[in-house]
């Protein structure tokens, strides 16, 4: 008979190493968002300008996303997640660096190109312990990430406020990140498990469909079901890309802002995500994951207008937080459901991430363009994208597959 309590010991440890690396994911890209603008400042670009350079970054991630999954699946997620870590968080000093466009986007490349590696491995391995512990823990583990966020915003915030340069406080950063990886990796999960093999727990939705993971009529990446999840993965990154990236500039630019309040606006939202994310899994088990996207999806569309209609900090600032408590509940749904797609291995995770890292591709520029005319401000410009992303986040939950 297995010693469960051993195994009970093993499961809690790579928990808390799970939730730590969440956490220091969130803080690690929250350290280089809300100084954006300094680093238009730095390498002498327009906003359209540092909009391409941001694209040509992500472009890394949709690149990464072609290796991803078949490299966590051939050597396992632990060891992705450990080497991938260490070489994201090795380009953080090279952005903070950089003096032209050019060494900008390599910075962003390595960083973003490594992170989708991370990405996939560190949502293995949670959905694993949600699999294990017969209880969900993806909510709260992306609580964590937004709380690695707020940190990281604050820590910018006060860096910012004091003055200290983008290439210390990412140098400094980038120390420290290392130095967490140390406590990570002796705890993770050395095996992963399949989600869809163990008993989950029931919530309205499953108790209506019969359970989790019933297949569907096709389950390829190029399926129905398989475009639904890309959708919602495109619509989830413009969202949660377009609030966070351009919230300093929208504070800023169009409302006059200072530096150190501009900086609030990712803060706010990333904090708004953090609670949301903590409370996500008791408000799903209530009300079953199709009526919590539904929900969120209004409360994103309701925040995007109070954010970019209003020409007030305060009422912006308010339309950031609505925003970020309904972004929060959005990816951590789709990576549940990627988890456990039908068929073969990774297929859920590849359709959702196409959509995902394609739309992170294009949101930075079009933002970028459609701010940088005389015809729109940063808020409009934000509002053309998160509005009809919301809308399309709703019709997915609509969506049947043809019979």
């Amino acid at each position: 008979m297995p010693d469960v309590r051993t195994t009970s010991e093993v499961d809690s440890r790579a928990l808390r190493a799970v939730a730590v690396q969440f956490f220091a994911n969130g803080a690690t890209i929250a350290t280089v968002v809300p100084r954006l603008p300094d680093l238009r400042e730095q390498v002498e670009v327009s906003t359209a300008g540092l909009g391409a350079v941001l694209t040509v970054g992500t472009l890394a991630s949709l690149i990464g996303v072609l290796f991803a999954g078949r490299v966590v699946a051939r050597v396992g997620s632990r060891r992705v997640l450990i080497y991938g870590a260490v070489l994201s968080i090795g380009f953080l000093p090279v952005i903070g660096m950089a003096a032209a466009p050019v060494v900008l986007a390599l910075g962003l490349f390595g960083l973003l190109f490594f992170d989708i590696f991370i990405d996939v491995a560190m949502n293995v391995q949670g959905s694993a312990l949600s699999a294990r512990r017969h209880t969900p823990v993806m909510n709260r583990l992306h609580g964590l990430w937004s709380l690695g966020a707020v940190a990281g915003g604050l820590v910018t915030v006060a860096a910012l406020r004091a003055g200290v340069s983008v290439m210390w406080q990412l140098t400094v950063v980038a120390i420290v990140l290392i130095g967490v990886l140390r406590f990570v990796a002796p705890g993770l999960l050395r095996t992963d498990v399949e989600p869809e093999t163990a008993t989950q727990p029931a919530t309205i939705d499953t108790a209506r469909s019969g359970g989790r993971g019933q297949p569907t009529s096709s389950s390829g990446v190029f399926s129905f079901a398989g475009l639904v999840l890309g959708v919602g993965g495109a619509a989830a990154m413009s969202i949660e890309m377009t609030n966070t990236d351009w919230a300093a500039f929208r504070l800023g630019d169009d409302l006059g802002a200072a530096p150190g309040v501009a900086g609030l606006g990712f803060v706010i939202f990333s904090a708004a995500m953090m609670v949301g994310r903590l409370s996500g899994d008791w408000v799903q088990v209530r009300v079953g994951p199709t009526l919590l996207i539904r929900g969120a999806s209004v409360l994103v569309a309701i925040g995007a207008v109070l954010a970019t209609f209003v020409d007030s900090v305060p009422i912006s600032i308010v339309g950031f937080l609505i925003g970020g408590i309904g972004t929060s509940v959005l990816f951590p749904q789709l990576y549940d459901r990627a988890a456990r797609w039908p068929g073969r291995e990774g297929s859920g995770f590849a359709a959702m991430l196409v959509g995902q890292r394609g739309s992170a591709v294009v949101t930075p520029a079009l933002v970028g363009v459609l701010a940088n005319t005389d015809a729109l401000s940063v808020g409009q410009a934000m509002a053309i994208v998160v509005i009809p992303a919301a809308v399309a986040i709703m019709a997915t939950t609509f969506a049947r597959p043809p019979r």
